[in-house]
Formats: structure tokens, C-alpha cells, sequence
């Protein structure tokens, strides 16, 4: 139960949040009525320092504590208003301070859409003209990267799931095959993965990424195929076959001033071999002809190549972008005491118990969900027709509300999405298929590649199942087959681990 004090202290908190920032509707978010509007007065944002406003209950150490609990970025005096687009290109205009990180942006949205913040919110940014996107680190400043775009009125930022940012920490055998990697050309090694990841941040000898390459020739709409070389100094291509000496190597770029893009649609814009198409774009030159345009043929490989350059660039930064969140939830105190409180509890017998084991904590949660779950679609039968003892809406009512089912999504675009939200493993959603109205479709990623079940009604003397196995494996509804999917790996390549989701801004 809160104190008076800390309930003022909350309400406080919460009217700076509205002061700090404004969403400003589509009609007035232009730059100039937002700076007009605060010539005039009509409204003040971001006062530092902020103000008490009952200074006859809140004394002064409590106002000073208020203003400290603010986000770092709140407390920042000049403010631009900004436009963020999700996947479905409906945007929301915000009014934030000049100094906000793309961390900032995507905590914001994520407080102000009720989301779940699994640290895989991300901001990108999209230049239509060339047709590229990034994503924009975490740290990176979000008006350094508007004031690159000059007079580019069509380049976007985007607000979505990319569960692949920083996976490469995780499993980085999955992004750097061994084919590609080996040590600096001083040893002629072979990289050890397990070390890969500390290599790329601390050692002075760094990993190279080598291997084949499109690139498409300066000036002209052909592309020729070299072999590759990357490097801490930069990328370059070998002009004799696969020899690395310094006298057949030719420098194509660095990251100090330059940034790597994916290229949205290789093939269509930049008649690329492949759809797998990436580019490096110097942040001193903005013409599309400086962009240094190269393309792989397969996903890994595109991966392999995009997620190095990353490294090279930012290094330790972006290790520290990874465990940072982490780090927060670990020395909160109020999540510690929320946790250590929670505890599974057996009162089935004449004496209630703690549960101590996790796996019997576990099953015992499912099946108390799946009672639930029963109780609820008899609840819902009882409301339709009595000739049956369930009724197919009921399944429909319960999966259509979930994040993981996106109706009608067509197959390819499916695999978009899947692409954008992050080529994982565990990365799935759930659609009606196209090919047959009465059945479901489970499209999932499974080693960079998407492919996708058919999830097929079974009827049992007038009851309905779902199932993904010719009926071996049934369940009463999606929501079923889904957590089942979690948990069991069952006729699919890898567990259900990450669901694509749509938000509306």
C-alpha cells in the first residue's frame, strides 16, 4: 500500500510525463506551427528544472527526488517534433527533446502502446530514394541521423520488432559461418567461435570476413563478382582471384564515416543478381552515387557481412547497447521484491505447498491455463447453438485477439514481416490460408529461412481439433497448439520462440 507521499510523488511523475511530451496530431505536426505555438506561449514543455507544484505538501528533498526519477532525456530544454511509422505506414508525430538516443524513442512508444519491452523494440531508418534501411543503434543520437537526410522529405523512421539486433551475442554460430571467418592473414588461422564474439570487441587481432561478392560497377547497371576481404581497416576486393596480398587488395570503403544498409528491393530498384542486397553509405557524401552497392547470394552470407560491419564500426558500444537492459532490471529494486514475492503454490491436497520445482511449477501452470482455457470455450458454446458441444466461433473468438495471429496475411506478406521483425530462429505467426479457406497456416523461421505449416481441422463425432500432424497431436483451439509449440518441439524444425507483432501508433 503506498504512502500519501509516494501516491503524490506518482501523480507527479506522471503530470511531467505530460508535459514533457506532447503528440501532436497529423494536421499541426509540421516543425513551424510546433515552433509557432511556442512563441506564443499557448504551451510549455520540458521546464528545467521541473518545477513543485504543491510546494505546501511536497517538500523540498521530495520535489528534488521527482525531478531526478525523470528519464535522462526529459530534462533537455529545445525540443523538434519528429514522425514514426510502423509496418502498416500509419505514423505518430511526437515533440521530444534534440538530444534523444533511439533507445529513448522506443521506450517511449512502447510506454505509450502498452507494450511488452523485451528489448527488441527498434527504431529504423528508411531512405525511400535509394531504397535502404538500418537500423539505428541504440545509442545513436536521433537528430544526427534526421540531419543526414538534407532535403530528402521522403526518408522515414520506423518503429518495429527486430528480435535479430543483438542475437549475434547469444549464437554467434549462427551469424558467422566458418567458411567466412578466420583470423587476421599475420597468423593464418582459423577462428575459434567461441572466442569470436571477444575478438571482435577487446583483441587488437581481428576476425576477417572473406568470401564472394557482388558488386555493382561504379557507373554502370552491370555487377561483377569479386572476392571479398573485411577488415578492421576496411573492406576490400581482391582483383586476382582469392589472393589477399597487399598489392591485388583495393580499398571500396570505411566505417568511421559510414554506415551499412539493407537494400528493400535489390533485384526491382538496383537490378541485383539476388535479393539479398546490401550497400555502405558514407555519412560526408549523400548522393546515391557514392553508395557502394554489393549484394550476396544467399541470407547467412548477407547476414554474415552486415552484422561484422556493425562490430567493426561500434564495437564495445554495442556489447554495452546488449547488457544494458539487463543490467537495469537486475539492480531494480522494486522488480527483485515483486519476484522474490511470486511463488507457485499446490493446494490440492489437505495442506497447501510452495512449489519448489521449476519443471512441476511449469506444467502445473499449463494445465491450470488449459482448465481455464476449457471452462471459457464452454462458456462460449452454451451462447450458440445447442446441436453442438463447440462451437468453431468459440476458437475463432479466443486466437482472434492474440499478437501472433494476423488474419488474413498473405504468404509473401508474411515472409516480409518475419524478415523485418528478424531472420531468428523461433521467429513465427500465425494466418488464415490463402489455398484453403477452413485452415490455418504457422509460418515460422528456422535457420534464416521461413517456411510454413498448414495447421488442418480435425473432426472427432462432432468435436473440433487443430492439429499440425495429420491428427496424431490435437488441440482445442490455437491458443493450445501455440503454448504447446512453446514448450515441444514436436513435427516442427525449433520451438515457437518469438511472435511477430503489429502495433498501431
Amino acid at each position: 500500500m503506498k504512502t500519501s507521499e509516494e501516491s503524490i510523488c506518482s501523480n507527479v511523475i506522471s503530470a511531467s510525463s505530460r508535459r514533457s511530451i506532447s503528440v501532436v496530431s497529423e494536421a499541426c505536426s509540421c516543425a513551424i506551427c510546433q515552433q509557432r505555438k511556442s512563441e506564443e506561449g499557448e504551451e510549455t514543455l520540458l521546464t528545467d528544472p521541473f518545477p513543485n507544484p504543491f510546494p505546501e505538501l511536497i517538500p523540498s528533498t521530495v520535489s528534488s527526488l521527482v525531478s531526478d526519477c525523470l528519464l535522462p532525456w526529459t530534462k533537455s530544454g529545445a525540443t523538434q517534433v519528429i514522425k514514426v511509422y510502423n509496418e502498416d505506414n500509419t505514423s505518430r508525430a511526437v515533440e521530444v527533446p534534440t538530444d534523444i538516443t533511439a533507445r529513448d524513442i522506443c521506450q517511449l512508444f512502447v510506454m505509450k502502446n502498452h507494450c511488452i519491452d523485451d528489448h527488441s523494440w527498434t527504431l529504423f531508418e528508411q531512405l525511400s530514394h535509394p531504397g535502404i534501411e538500418r537500423t539505428i543503434e541504440d545509442h545513436e543520437s536521433v537528430m544526427e541521423v534526421l540531419s543526414g537526410w538534407g532535403m530528402d522529405t521522403e526518408s522515414r523512421l520506423y518503429f518495429r520488432k527486430n528480435y535479430a539486433k543483438y542475437e549475434f551475442f547469444n549464437k554467434p554460430l549462427d551469424f558467422f559461418p566458418d567458411h567466412m571467418v578466420s583470423l587476421s592473414s599475420e597468423t593464418n588461422g582459423i577462428m575459434n567461435h567461441s572466442q569470436l564474439i571477444q575478438t571482435f570487441l577487446n583483441s587488437s587481432t581481428c576476425p576477417e570476413i572473406h568470401g564472394h561478392l557482388h558488386a555493382k560497377e561504379q557507373g554502370r547497371k552491370s555487377w561483377k563478382k569479386f572476392y571479398f576481404v573485411l577488415r578492421r581497416s576496411g573492406l576490400y576486393f581482391s582483383n586476382k582471384g582469392t589472393s589477399k596480398e597487399p598489392r591485388h587488395l583495393q580499398f571500396i570503403a570505411e566505417f568511421s564515416d559510414g554506415d551499412v544498409y539493407t537494400l528493400l528491393s535489390a533485384k526491382k530498384i538496383h537490378g541485383a543478381p539476388t535479393d539479398y542486397g546490401f550497400c555502405v553509405k558514407s555519412t560526408k557524401h549523400g548522393s546515391p552515387r557514392d553508395l557502394k552497392l554489393l549484394c550476396a547470394d544467399d541470407e547467412q552470407t548477407r547476414t554474415c557481412w552486415v552484422t561484422a560491419m556493425r562490430l567493426f564500426k561500434y564495437g564495445l558500444q554495442l556489447y554495452q547497447n546488449f547488457i544494458q537492459p539487463h543490467q537495469k532490471q537486475k539492480t531494480s529494486p522494486m522488480r527483485s521484491i515483486s519476484e522474490n514475492s511470486l511463488v507457485a503454490m499446490d493446494f490440492s491436497g489437505h495442506k497447501s505447498r510452495v512449489i519448489e520445482n521449476p519443471s512441476e511449477a511449469l506444467s502445473v501452470a499449463v494445465e491450470e491455463g488449459l482448465s481455464w482455457r476449457r471452462k471459457s470455450c464452454h462458456r462460449l458454446s452454451s451462447h450458440g447453438s445447442p446441436s453442438t458441444s463447440q462451437s468453431p466461433m468459440s476458437n475463432i473468438a479466443l486466437h482472434m485477439a492474440q499478437p501472433w495471429f494476423h488474419s488474413k496475411l498473405s504468404r509473401d506478406e508474411a515472409h516480409r514481416l518475419i524478415t523485418q521483425q528478424g531472420l531468428i530462429d523461433g521467429v513465427f505467426l500465425l494466418r488464415d490460408s490463402q489455398s484453403n479457406p477452413k485452415t490455418f497456416v504457422l509460418s515460422l523461421c528456422h535457420t534464416q529461412r521461413i517456411k510454413h505449416f498448414q495447421i488442418l481441422p480435425v473432426d472427432d463425432e462432432g468435436d473440433l481439433f487443430y492439429s499440425l500432424d495429420d491428427g496424431h497431436t490435437r488441440f482445442t483451439d490455437l491458443i493450445q497448439l501455440v503454448e504447446f509449440y512453446q514448450l515441444n518441439r514436436g513435427v516442427l524444425p525449433c520451438k515457437l520462440k518469438h511472435h511477430c507483432a503489429r502495433i498501431t501508433l
